[in-house]
């Protein structure tokens, strides 16, 4: 009779493993398909630029060579790029977190009057803009031209990021914000000893969307501090270096690169560029997201649950 059970219990069970295995190689599959852009581009910044015309090169470079990042890392430029973008990503992540934080808190609140209005206008930006003329005249107007300020004050606010802090706030329990208010705590004791630690996930959530965008700007450096060397970015430098290589590649053929190649010089492309410029790009974004891993998860899943 024990046996019985336990074939019913396999012939019943097998639907579930069936699915399980179904889940596992979908998951493989998403993996590689995800992983897959990542290494190549990895493989091509290693490789010989003039072996990769040749194609073939996948997961693993063909011909080891370091010239791709010799090539980028010559140009002085990039250095004081680099402490720029690291600036602005680390001062404008703080900054817009922050502000973004204080503004959620305030229209989660039910006893603020313009609760209502303050949303909708915020949500309301998010579908219509002024336009890239008038937001050039109004960042002249506010005298952030050719200034290192242009990065951080135009984005301090994310409606997006507003969203998902508010979200969280509003799945506190109401008792913990009762019991610092009948403490004597004010609203903005409360938002700093009470709301932000415990607000920590959304936080961690928000701050890895804000990181991402700062260190991937290049398009405000161009329109507002593109004649102030001191103050562009890592990614605008690496624009105009692949600007120069396509550029270069256009005065001679493919052909032409491969022959050099096999009489022993050394020259780049702009494939071998672009993909050297996404490893460095990336690495800095890849080094950080483990250590917000588990808050991202936690602000996605949770931020959007109200206990």
């Amino acid at each position: 009779m024990r046996e019985g059970r336990l074939a019913r219990s396999k012939f019943y069970n097998w639907p579930d493993k069936l699915f399980d295995l179904c889940n596992i190689l979908f998951m493989i599959g998403l993996v590689i398909v995800t992983l897959y852009p990542f290494i190549n581009m990895f493989a091509l910044s290693f490789n010989n630029a003039n072996d990769s015309i040749r194609g073939g090169v996948y997961l693993w470079p063909r011909l080891w060579t370091l010239d791709n990042y010799k090539y980028i890392f010559n140009e002085a430029s990039i250095y004081y790029a680099t402490t720029i973008s690291a600036l602005r990503t680390i001062i404008g992540t703080l900054v817009s977190v922050f502000c973004t934080a204080m503004l959620a808190y305030t229209v989660s609140r039910q006893n603020f009057v313009l609760r209502k209005f303050v949303t909708v206008a915020f949500i309301f930006t998010m579908y219509f803009s002024g336009g890239l003329i008038p937001g050039y005249l109004l960042i002249k107007e506010l005298h952030l031209i050719n200034s290192f300020w242009v990065y951080i004050i135009p984005g301090i606010i994310g409606v997006f990021n507003m969203i998902v802090i508010r979200s969280f706030i509003e799945g506190l329990p109401d008792g913990i914000l009762e019991s610092a208010k009948i403490d004597g705590a004010g609203e903005f004791t409360t938002f700093m000893r009470v709301v932000l630690p415990l607000t920590v996930p959304a936080l961690a959530t928000v701050s890895l969307f804000v990181a991402v965008g700062q260190w991937n700007s290049w398009f405000d450096v161009f329109l507002y501090n593109s004649s102030r060397i001191e103050l562009s970015t890592l990614q605008y430098e690496l624009m105009k270096i692949l600007q120069t290589s396509n550029t270069a590649a256009t005065s001679s053929t493919a052909a032409d690169q491969f022959a050099s190649g096999q009489s022993g010089v050394t020259s780049v492309t702009p494939t071998s560029i672009r993909a050297t410029m996404t490893i460095i790009a990336s690495v800095p974004i890849i080094m950080v997201y483990p250590f917000l891993q588990k808050y991202f998860v936690k602000g996605m899943t949770v931020g959007g649950v109200k206990g």
